[in-house]
Formats: C-alpha cells, sequence, structure tokens
C-alpha cells in the first residue's frame, strides 16, 4: 500500500504505545480519547441549535437597538 498503514505498522505502534504509557494506563487514555470524540461530535451537533437559539434572541419583539 503506498502511503497506507498495513497491519505490520499497526503492531509496531501498537507495541511502542505499549513501552510508552505501559498497560495500566491505556485505559485511561482510551477513556479520554472517547470522551474527547464523544464531546466534540456533541458540539458539532449542538453549534447548529446554539446559533438557531442566538438568532430568535436577537429578533426578539420586546428588545429593541
Amino acid at each position: 500500500m503506498i502511503g497506507g498503514i498495513g497491519m505490520p505498522e499497526l503492531l509496531v505502534i501498537l507495541v511502542i504505545v505499549l513501552i510508552v504509557f505501559g498497560a495500566t494506563k491505556l485505559p485511561q487514555i482510551g477513556e479520554g480519547l472517547g470522551k474527547g470524540i464523544r464531546n466534540f461530535k456533541k458540539a458539532t451537533k449542538d453549534k447548529e441549535e446554539i446559533e438557531i437559539d442566538a438568532k430568535k434572541i436577537d429578533d426578539s419583539p420586546g428588545e429593541k437597538k
């Protein structure tokens, strides 16, 4: 594969990660990555809702600029 990551490369990366962080830290790292990805997905979905709500607040008839 040109420019791709195959199984041997993934195994080498896994071994290096195990050596650097140790087996006890890997679950904590995985949990942190999972929370980060979940928060990122939530933030990208909530962005549209926040913009819509902000527009409704700006267009409210009670306020005059």
